[in-house]
């Protein structure tokens, strides 16, 4: 099992409650799957440029010019795309870590989503086919910490619509949330009790990941 981890919390893991969330999931996916293979893209030690314009001409024009030739300055705007893209490719899995802020997801996530989810990249995109991912990830398992409380299908949640918005428009539909609201200690006495109920749940959803690359492998031995 291939996984890739992307963080966008500038704090440390004891400060983090997000961070704290993936090191119980991870702890847990690794007890179960010694094997896996995990590959860390900590934001803010690789931080993502913004969205330019060169890279929206090498990555877009040709899509509605096949003869489009990109220039040398173009070509060079993907370098940070195209490794990323790598990463994301080859993985199985993609987890998510990140806090809410301003009810959305940090920047700098959003910066990275925006390398990332790029045709030719990630997926093709054309008249006839319509959009296909070109990477193999089957499942999203997003790791968030909030200040406050946000019942499902709140208004005020643009992080969970935003990731599933995003990457479901490349054929990723599998998205499972372990959130652990309520962090703000001037507002919810309970902030320890949401935690640590967000802790559990994220080793258990570790444990579904692990069962599901399991149930996967062995329906293709079946099949081979």
């Amino acid at each position: 099992m291939n996984v890739l981890h992307v963080c966008a919390n500038p704090k440390p893991t004891e400060e983090s409650v997000s961070k704290q969330l993936a090191a119980a999931f991870f702890a847990k996916l690794i007890e179960l799957r010694p094997d896996v293979e995990l590959v860390n893209v900590d934001l803010y030690d690789e931080k993502p440029p913004f969205y330019s314009a060169e890279l929206y001409r090498r990555v877009w024009y040709p899509v509605f010019d096949e003869s489009y030739e990109p220039s040398k300055v173009e070509e060079m705007s993907t370098n940070y795309a195209s490794k990323q893209a790598e990463a994301f490719n080859a993985a199985d899995v993609l987890v998510l870590t990140m806090p809410m802020w301003n009810f959305t997801v940090p920047a700098i996530m959003k910066a990275w989503m925006d390398q990332v989810l790029c045709p030719g990249l990630t997926f093709s995109i054309s008249k006839e086919e319509g959009v296909k991912g070109l990477h193999k990830i089957k499942s999203i398992v997003l790791l968030v910490s909030s200040g406050g409380v946000y019942k499902e299908d709140d208004d005020r949640d643009a992080l969970s619509r935003q990731v599933r918005n995003a990457f479901g428009f490349i054929g990723i539909d599998d998205l499972e949330i372990v959130w652990a609201e309520g962090q703000n200690p001037l507002f919810f006495d309970n902030h320890e009790e949401n935690k640590a109920i967000a802790i559990e749940a994220a080793s258990e959803i570790a444990e579904d990941v692990a069962e599901l690359d399991l149930n996967a492998a062995a329906q293709e031995v079946a099949a081979g």
